[in-house]
């Protein structure tokens, strides 16, 4: 299964280091991905901020907010991105609970109490969950169930039989139907998603806010179906999407231009 869009995908791939991130500096980058990841994650969310106000303040801190935005709002990404660094600077730590939960801590640090004062950032959730039109299983049974699902995600990375892409999308799938924190689950889901694929020398994906319905609807399936191969498509899709449009990005920048009067 899935077939036709690992070989798209692989082929992609090739050419996509070669004429895209191969050439870029390391650090650069990782910026990059850093600020379009967390504009996007945060942006299905809610937040408001734009890439280019994820930038501005992912240079100039709190000293700049944009105008319009709210503190709330800028304490979130700025966690956020401590979230993803500390996350994605360690890419040989294996999945566990202490590494999902001091994730979870960091990324809430300054926003959860806000929302929720009875819950702690990087503590699961202590109460039953609902959002948008779902309502989640007894959360005892469901938190009891992270520890199989990080270390079986953990053991398919190593035994490197199935296609990392494949494995983000299930973990992602998975870990979004047990909903474990009272809040930040969807922004925990996609980095964990990511840095497994981080983890298997993969391009990140990003689920931008235009591509939202799509998503949601992929998830929903999981829930409703009990089948996660739309979800599976969806990241397969979405990461080819990037890709192309990156190298297109690239060669329409790269071609001639005359500067002259």
């Amino acid at each position: 299964m899935f077939e036709i869009e690992i070989k798209e995908y692989e082929n992609l791939l090739m050419a996509y280091r070669q004429k895209v991130t191969e050439r870029m500096a390391v650090s650069d980058l990782k910026e990059y991905n850093e600020i379009l990841f967390s504009a996007h994650s945060c942006a299905i969310e809610g937040n408001s901020f734009s890439v280019n106000d994820t930038r501005e303040l992912k240079e100039k801190g709190l000293g700049v907010i944009p105008q319009g935005k709210t503190l709330f709002e800028a304490f979130e990404m700025l966690d956020h991105f401590k979230a993803y660094e500390f996350l994605f600077n360690q890419p040989e730590t294996p999945l566990t609970e202490e590494l999902l939960k001091e994730t979870h801590r960091i990324l809430t640090e300054h926003t959860l109490t806000y929302r929720y004062p009875d819950a702690q950032p990087g503590e699961y959730t202590q109460t039953d969950m609902c959002a948008g039109d779902t309502i989640f299983g007894e959360h005892e049974q469901l938190i009891a169930r992270i520890p199989q699902l990080l270390s079986s995600t953990q053991r398919a990375l190593e035994e490197n039989k199935i296609h990392p892409m494949i494995i983000a999308a299930r973990f992602h799938g998975f870990y979004e139907y047990l909903h474990p924190f009272r809040d930040g689950n969807g922004r925990i889901g996609r980095l964990f998603s990511n840095f497994i694929l981080h983890k298997a020398g993969h391009p990140i994906v990003i689920i931008t806010q235009e591509s939202k319905s799509e998503y949601i609807n992929a998830l929903r399936f999981i829930r409703t179906e009990r089948t996660d191969e739309h979800l599976i498509s969806f990241f397969f899709q979405t990461a080819i999407k990037r890709m192309k449009q990156e190298m297109d990005e690239k060669k329409k920048q790269s071609l001639a231009f005359s500067f002259l009067f």
